[in-house]
């Protein structure tokens, strides 16, 4: 009974740390976003609560007010300037005065150059030199399902339902052992600020912070669900969400019991 007691006391104490950590005060979280090289603020840069997945933008003066609490951590980007992450602490709050600083990019741009299509003037030949297009399904952000487009596979109903019902597939791994970051989608689609952002965004940088995935993952699971290779490369980071969400929520239902 002696030798129990130890036991039960380091016990009580772990489940009071825990219970005290995942219910740390959230506070109004002030602070100036400024140019690393200038010290001039920027406007308009977007910030990310990770944890609390809410999102809010700097004002002319560089400020940003956003709901917080301690070891949080805050996601900043702006176009021109490396994203950068900070991890909210005591000081920030009692201080006031946070000051963080972006970098600027220095982007070399390679030579691009422009094929047009060879037309030959007589329409039945330019109809049949033209690419075709092979999407099975692409989604548009802000309707809610999917359509149907170009030369329809036969197995191209049958590859997404596969693909979600083989227990070996990544999609059950990912949305199987990953919950808490699935569940972030919806708070994602139902906040402005990050619904802007992400709007604005073709590079998944945000999205793979938000998820907690790599890009390949994110890859891998639009071509499960038998998204087109066009459509992942050229959607938006909304568009990208709204179609992972949609995904989800399909093998949501193939899997209930």
């Amino acid at each position: 009974m002696k030798k129990l007691f130890p036991l039960v006391f380091l016990l009580v104490c772990f489940q009071g740390f825990s219970q005290e950590e995942d219910t740390l005060p959230s506070q109004e979280l002030t602070a100036t976003v400024v140019n690393a090289q200038t010290d001039l603020p920027l406007e308009s840069v977007h910030i990310i609560n990770l944890n609390k997945v809410i999102g809010t933008i700097t004002n002319p003066e560089g400020k940003f007010t956003i709901t917080a609490s301690v070891n949080d951590t805050l996601y900043l980007t702006y176009l021109g300037f490396k994203s950068q992450k900070v991890r909210v602490t005591n000081d920030m709050f009692r201080f006031g005065d946070t000051k963080v600083a972006l970098t600027e990019l220095a982007y070399a741009l390679e030579e691009v150059i422009v094929r047009p299509y060879q037309l030959t003037g007589y329409l039945e030949i330019d109809v049949k030199n033209l690419p075709i297009n092979n999407s099975y399904q692409y989604s548009i952000s802000g309707l809610n399902r999917s359509y149907e487009a170009g030369n329809k596979s036969p197995s191209a109903v049958t590859k997404v339902l596969g693909a979600i019902l083989n227990p070996a597939d990544l999609l059950r791994n990912l949305f199987g052992k990953k919950p808490q970051q699935m569940r972030k989608l919806r708070k994602m689609k139902d906040d402005d600020e990050i619904r802007n952002l992400l709007a604005s965004k073709f590079d998944r940088e945000t999205l793979t912070q938000l998820l907690q995935l790599e890009k390949v993952d994110i890859e891998d699971i639009l071509n499960n669900c038998n998204y087109s290779r066009s459509f992942i490369m050229t959607a938006n980071d909304l568009q990208i969400l709204d179609a992972i969400s949609s995904c989800y929520e399909e093998y949501k239902v193939l899997n209930r019991k």
